[in-house]
């Protein structure tokens, strides 16, 4: 082979080696970079709300329920980076100052009120201290002894007394679990079950394959005639299920109901996907509530990030939504680290959310979705 040759065929091996070296390197090049991308956004947002609250106090009281959604998020984040100061800030500024304990009035079994009953069972699993469960121990004892055979109509304050409301199967199912696999009492996850299928068989429309947020909204119609589903509600549904499912053994014996609810629900969220990847504040009318909205959202991205990475849903099928989800949730993220178009507080969708709106709860979903994101290959 002459010289000039043999330089021709160098540089066409290397040419070769090296594309093929680019093309088998990229896509871990790509899940770096998205890792870390991940990383941090949801650590810019988590040291903003920490610092906001260290800095300006709290936005509600330390055991309330937004602030219970917010400690699942958190927790999330401490245990997907290994953040010991968390643990500490949540054991020191919540669990020491509350004194582990839960609403003594009458509140006490309203679910909302044992949303704080997560953080708990946290602190618990990780410094076993008997106080951090004795309240919450007491209190599941409690209501395992009721009968539950009241109707979930909503009135005379059911709320302090049954899961009415579909916002009560993030703050309540979860809670029982936890505690269940905590403490090995499968009484406690038992009750937990017994009730979300009361609840399910109320709440739940099985043409629509999605949840009422209470009997109120049985009858309502949107502008465009179809029935009355709320985003945030339906997040708190399918979050809670994917929470609570967390902490039930493979082998229980209504996991297949769970397994089967969980995708009815999940290919219908998938489908009302807006084409920015968010979800509107009504599920059913999108164009009359026309504001992207992130709590939401968040805790969709959440559950369909968490079936994909238990086997329930196919990677193939969904990823492609998360990975809309998660960016477009990225973006509502201010320069500050603060999470912005968040609805406020209430029950029902809302037309018009500002990218200044921003709550608890909405961080505790974006980091639940930034902590579940970073375990899918």
């Amino acid at each position: 082979m002459c010289f000039k040759n043999r330089i021709n065929f160098t540089f066409l091996v290397l040419c070769v080696l090296i594309f093929t070296r680019c093309g088998t390197t990229k896509p871990k090049v790509n899940n770096t970079t998205k890792s870390d991308s991940i990383m941090l956004v949801t650590t810019r947002v988590m040291n903003w709300q920490v610092d906001s609250i260290k800095k300006h106090g709290w936005r509600h009281a330390e055991g309330d329920w937004t602030n219970g959604a917010l400690y699942a998020g958190l927790i999330a984040y401490a245990n997907e980076m290994n953040d010991e100061s968390l643990y500490s800030f949540l054991k020191q500024r919540v669990g020491e100052k509350l004194a582990y304990q839960l609403p003594t009035d009458s509140n006490r079994y309203h679910a909302d009120y044992y949303c704080i009953g997560q953080l708990y069972t946290a602190l618990y699993s990780k410094y076993k201290e008997p106080t951090m469960l004795a309240d919450l121990t007491k209190l599941a004892d409690n209501l395992w002894l009721q009968p539950h055979t009241e109707s979930l109509l909503w009135v005379n304050k059911i709320a302090r007394r049954e899961w009415a409301w579909c916002d009560a199967l993030f703050m309540a199912p979860p809670t029982l679990g936890l505690l269940s696999k905590v403490t090995g009492e499968q009484k406690y996850l038992d009750l937990s079950n017994q009730l979300w299928w009361k609840s399910t068989e109320y709440l739940y429309d099985k043409d629509e394959h999605l949840f009422y947020r209470d009997s109120r909204f049985f009858s309502q119609k949107e502008t465009n005639g179809k029935k009355v589903f709320w985003s945030r509600g339906n997040g708190w549904v399918i979050a809670g299920m994917a929470r609570l499912m967390e902490t039930m053994p493979v082998n229980y014996p209504d996991r297949p109901k769970y397994n089967q609810l969980f995708k009815e629900m999940a290919q219908k969220i998938a489908a009302l996907q807006q084409a920015d990847g968010t979800w509107r504040t009504s599920l059913l009318d999108p164009d009359s509530y026309p504001s992207k909205e992130t709590s939401g959202s968040s805790f969709f991205c959440f559950a369909l990030a968490w079936g994909i990475n238990n086997g329930l849903l196919a990677k193939n099928e969904y990823l492609p939504v998360v990975n809309k989800a998660w960016d477009a949730l990225t973006k509502c993220v201010l320069p500050s680290g603060m999470l912005g178009y968040v609805q406020p507080i209430g029950n029902k969708a809302k037309a018009e959310i500002k990218a200044t709106d921003t709550e608890v709860y909405g961080v505790g979903g974006f980091l639940l979705a930034g902590a579940e994101m970073l375990k899918i290959n």
